[in-house]
């Protein structure tokens, strides 16, 4: 299953029954180390595959689908260097990005 498509691996992970979030990228600003319409597919045992950003980002972003996988409650996040959160997850290209998380399935 080499370089599939995130949503791939999501489908297949559903359909073994476990709970799945998908992770889309839905605006950028400035420089973004992904385009819009990127994924990144997290399922409930913490595998997790395809990319919305890089690095801590993506760390971020694992941690809160594991609520979104709990409550069903779709969320948006956002992370820029005006944030000083973005440093910490180190969004440090001088853009922002706008994700959405949402349980599938």
């Amino acid at each position: 299953m080499d370089m599939l498509d995130p949503l791939i691996y999501a489908e297949k992970w559903m359909l073994e029954g476990k709970e799945v979030v998908i992770a889309t990228v839905i605006k950028t600003w400035g420089s973004a180390p992904r385009p819009v319409g990127s994924h990144l597919a997290i399922c409930e045992d913490g595998t997790f595959e395809g990319s919305v950003s890089g690095g801590c980002v993506e760390g971020a972003v694992i941690e809160e689908a594991s609520e979104v996988m709990k409550s069903g409650q779709p969320k948006t996040l956002e992370f820029g260097v005006a944030d000083e959160t973005a440093w910490r997850v180190g969004l440090s290209c001088g853009g922002r990005i706008e994700i959405y998380l949402e349980r599938v399935g």
